[in-house]
C-alpha cells in the first residue's frame, strides 16, 4: 500500500459533512477534484484498500480502447504518450495518483453497508460500523457492478465451469477445452480473441454491432469524435440517441472477419441448454466445458434505504445526475448525459455540473435557515 493511501485510511471520522461520496472510483475523485475546490466540507468512501483497485481486479491483459490523452481526469494528464493506448494497471496507478496529487479526502476500507435519510440529513453505515452523516450524498458507485448472469445458466449441469467476465483474469483460469463466451460487446469480444490462443473458443452474438476503426486519417476515432462535437452529444439530441441505441465501439481487430480469422466461431444468440449442450437460435449445438459470461451488469441498489431515487427493478432514478430526492446525486452512470459519462474522458465534465447543483442546493438550505452545522 502507498504512503498515501496509509494516511488517506487514518483519517478520522468526520460528524456531520456537506457532501459525502460513495466510490473512490474515477467518477469519485473527477467529483472529488470539484469538491474540493467548492470549500465544502467532503468526504469519499470505498470499500477497496488502495485507490484504483477497481481496475486492478479487471483482466490482466486490458488494454483501454480510449488513448492516453482521451483517458485522463480534470487537471492531471495520464503520463506516456498521448496518442498510445494504457493498460488497466497503468490507470489504477494513475488514480492513485490523481487522488495524492489533489490531496482528495478519501476514506479506504469503508464498504457501504446502507444509506438512509436522517432527519434532514443522509446517513451512510459502513460494513465495520462506522456511521457518517452528510447534508449532501453522491453516489458514485459506476455503472459497472454486479454481472447479469442470465437463467439459463441454471440449465447446464455442473460439470460446465461458468464464470462472470468480472472475475475472468487469464486464459488459464479456464479449464482445458471448448470455451464458450456468451456477449459479443468489447469485453466479450476481447475475452474471445485471447482465449483463441489456447482454447477451442465459441462467441455467441446477439444484435448487430458496429465496430469503429481505432484511427482515422492518423488520428484517434476519440480525436475526430471529440472534434465533430460528439462526445458532448447529450442523451436528449438525436445523434445522442442514434449513438445509444447503436452503442458502437473502436477496436478493428474486434470486428467479426478479424475474429474468425484468429480462430474465434462465431455463433448466433444461445436460445437453450442442456447438461454440456448449448442450443443456438439457428439450430445449432455444441458441447461446452467452460462458459464466460460477458452479458452486462445490473445495478446494486439493495443497500439504498431511500425508495424515492430507485425503481422498482431497482436502477437508479436520475436525470444528468440529479435525483428525484434533494441531495442525493449520481456521477458515472452510462450515458448519464453523454458518451462519456461513464468513461474517464467524459466524467469529469458532468462531475463539474453536479457540483454545481450541490453547491446550489445547500446554498438554498442555508438561506432557508437550515444548516446544521
Amino acid at each position: 500500500m502507498s504512503p498515501a493511501s496509509d494516511i488517506m485510511r487514518a483519517m478520522p471520522s468526520v460528524p456531520e459533512l456537506d457532501v459525502l461520496v460513495i466510490g473512490a472510483g474515477q467518477a469519485g475523485l473527477a467529483t472529488g477534484y470539484h469538491l474540493r475546490r467548492s470549500g465544502l466540507r467532503y468526504e469519499l468512501l470505498d470499500g477497496n484498500s488502495r485507490v484504483g483497485d477497481s481496475w486492478r481486479q479487471r483482466f490482466d491483459s486490458l488494454m483501454l480502447f480510449t488513448p492516453r490523452s482521451y483517458s485522463a481526469l480534470p487537471g492531471l494528464p495520464v503520463p506516456g504518450d498521448p496518442q498510445g493506448f494504457p493498460s488497466k494497471d497503468e490507470i489504477a496507478d494513475y488514480l492513485e495518483a490523481y487522488a495524492a496529487h489533489f490531496a482528495v479526502l478519501i476514506r479506504l476500507g469503508a464498504a457501504v453497508r446502507s444509506l438512509e435519510t436522517s432527519g434532514m440529513n443522509f446517513r451512510v453505515t459502513t460494513s465495520d460500523g462506522l456511521q457518517v452523516e452528510s447534508r449532501a450524498v453522491v453516489i458514485a458507485t459506476g455503472a459497472f457492478q454486479t454481472p447479469k448472469i442470465p437463467a439459463i445458466s441454471t440449465a447446464f449441469s455442473r460439470n460446465v465451469h461458468q464464470i462472470s467476465a468480472s472475475v475472468y483474469l487469464r486464459p488459464s483460469v479456464l479449464p482445458a477445452g471448448t470455451v464458450l463466451v456468451v456477449g459479443d460487446g468489447a469485453t466479450g469480444r476481447e475475452i474471445a480473441l485471447e482465449l483463441a490462443a489456447t482454447h477451442k473458443v465459441l462467441l455467441s452474438t446477439g444484435r448487430a454491432r458496429r465496430v469503429l476503426p481505432d484511427r482515422v486519417l492518423g488520428r484517434s476515432i476519440f480525436w475526430w469524435l471529440d472534434h465533430l462535437g460528439l462526445l458532448r452529444a447529450s442523451r436528449e439530441t438525436r445523434i445522442g440517441r442514434r449513438m445509444k441505441s447503436g452503442d458502437p465501439f473502436p477496436g478493428r481487430r474486434l470486428r467479426v472477419p478479424n475474429l474468425r480469422q484468429a480462430g474465434v466461431t462465431v455463433v448466433p444468440r444461445l436460445a437453450a441448454a442442456e447438461g454440456a449442450t448449448a442450443h443456438f437460435a439457428d439450430g445449432t449445438v455444441a458441447q461446452i466445458g467452460s462458459l464466460v459470461w460477458a452479458t452486462g451488469y445490473r445495478v446494486d441498489s439493495d443497500w439504498l434505504a431511500i425508495p424515492a431515487v430507485k425503481g422498482a427493478d431497482g436502477a437508479f432514478v436520475q436525470s444528468r445526475g440529479i435525483s428525484p430526492v434533494d441531495g442525493v446525486y449520481f456521477i458515472g452512470q452510462s450515458w448519464q448525459w453523454t458518451r462519456g459519462s461513464a468513461l474517464l474522458t467524459g466524467v469529469g465534465v458532468d462531475a463539474a455540473y453536479v457540483t454545481e447543483e450541490i453547491v446550489r442546493h445547500l446554498s438554498r438550505q442555508d438561506a432557508a435557515g437550515n444548516n446544521r452545522s
